[in-house]
């Protein structure tokens, strides 16, 4: 809430003078301009520093920056997506903006999952991690499905399934960190664990060049 109040001074300036160079996109103190050329991206982090300025307030150094979306660019982070143009495999020479978990979104959930399942915690049953896991994966899943995350989505349930695996032979004093082949797919699917695969919902996009 303060932040919405502290920058609507952001919001008023591109009512104004902001409007020529791109549109203001903000969610509290997090937001992206989106602008037709690297000049007025330039112009609006300019004007940006200035309003925040006046706030005592400054852009954060190594989250600010301009990158180009057209043709495969770099890409950009936002609110826990990566937003990035990618090329349709249909139609060569086409690209359609899509989003999937950022790098960083990843790495926080896959250290609440190695959390949840680290050696200290090898006295508890199965059941109970997996009551505390749960909770978390479909409150993960219900934010990032709105997009392209199903290979991200994919690549958690396997991440799950291994570090389940590497926690139920620690209960059974079983040294290292490789599998028996008692934890096949139908082993974790007895589990009752909540499979972020098939939980993406798509959003219309439109094609570009």
């Amino acid at each position: 809430m303060l932040a919405n109040v502290a920058l609507h001074l952001l919001d008023e300036a591109w009512q104004g003078e902001g409007r020529r160079l791109g549109v203001l996109v903000r969610y509290c103190d997090d937001f992206v301009v989106l602008c037709p050329t690297r000049d007025r991206a330039e112009q609006a982090r300019e004007l940006a520093g200035a309003v925040l300025a006046a706030l005592g307030l400054q852009l954060h150094p190594d989250k600010t920056g301009i990158t180009h979306l057209a043709r495969g660019g770099l890409g950009f982070d936002f609110l826990g997506f990566l937003h990035r143009k990618v090329e349709s495999w249909r139609r060569r020479g086409r690209f359609h903006l899509q989003r999937w978990p950022s790098k960083r979104a990843m790495g926080v959930l896959r250290d609440k999952i190695r959390a949840v399942t680290d050696r200290r915690h090898v006295g508890r049953s199965l059941t109970a991690v997996i009551t505390d896991l749960n909770p978390v994966l479909r409150g993960w899943s219900a934010y990032f499905r709105w997009g392209n995350s199903a290979g991200k989505f994919s690549m958690i349930d396997s991440y799950v399934h291994e570090r389940l695996a590497i926690f139920d032979n620690r209960k059974r004093n079983i040294p290292g960190r490789s599998w028996g082949k008692r934890h096949d797919g139908v082993w974790f699917n007895r589990l009752g664990v909540f499979r972020l695969s098939g939980n993406v919902r798509r959003v219309a996009v439109h094609a570009s060049r």
